[in-house]
């Protein structure tokens, strides 16, 4: 697992973020506080308070890399 910062601070992004996650066939996690949300949800994404960075845990081992390149712009 590895865990980035990513900041969603507009709804435009939220649907790009969800759309480029769901490429792939692996799990993702947002964690905001004691919050942990499905990554791939939208509906999840919104209940989160996205004024602020949230970490982003990336279940997968095989194509780190990949995952890591589309997900560039969102990372801070």
């Amino acid at each position: 697992m590895k865990t980035v910062q990513i900041s969603l601070n507009s709804i435009d992004k939220v649907k790009s973020f969800v759309n480029d996650l769901t490429k792939f066939d692996c799990d993702f996690d947002l964690v905001s506080g004691r919050y942990v949300i499905d990554a791939k949800s939208i509906m999840g994404i919104f209940s989160l308070d996205l004024s602020k960075p949230i970490d982003l845990n990336i279940h997968a081992t095989d194509n780190l890399d990949e995952i890591l390149a589309v997900l560039a712009p969102y990372l801070i």
